[in-house]
């Protein structure tokens, strides 16, 4: 089973919708995580030793992972999705993007 973080900047849209959007799958163990101090579930050093992929929404995401956690980030994925910060929790179209900009990574089981 592979253990997937999706991460974004406050944790209540993106990253939260990609969990659930992913968490019926059973060939994926998932979570999500804020880079933001004040984010919901702030990204630490733990969680992103706990993954073995860790799927960003933007390039700054993947920048500052790639800063603050260089060292827990040796031998793991680290996916950039492009997807801007304009959509709400659960939003269809997010969810569309999502699955298809995470298909290639993770095709269905």
């Amino acid at each position: 089973m592979k253990k997937v973080l999706f991460v974004c900047s406050q944790n209540r849209l993106r990253s939260p919708t990609a969990e659930q959007v992913f968490s019926s799958r059973l060939d994926l163990e998932v979570a999500s995580a804020g880079t933001n101090n004040d984010a919901d579930n702030p990204l630490t050093s733990e969680l992103v030793a706990w993954a073995d992929v860790v799927v960003v929404m933007e390039k700054a995401h993947r920048s500052k992972v790639q800063k603050r956690f260089r060292s827990a980030l040796k031998g793991k994925r680290l996916i950039c999705l492009d997807i801007p910060d304009e959509f709400e929790f659960m939003d269809p179209t997010l969810v569309k993007l999502l699955q298809t900009r995470l298909g290639r990574h993770f095709p269905p089981g």
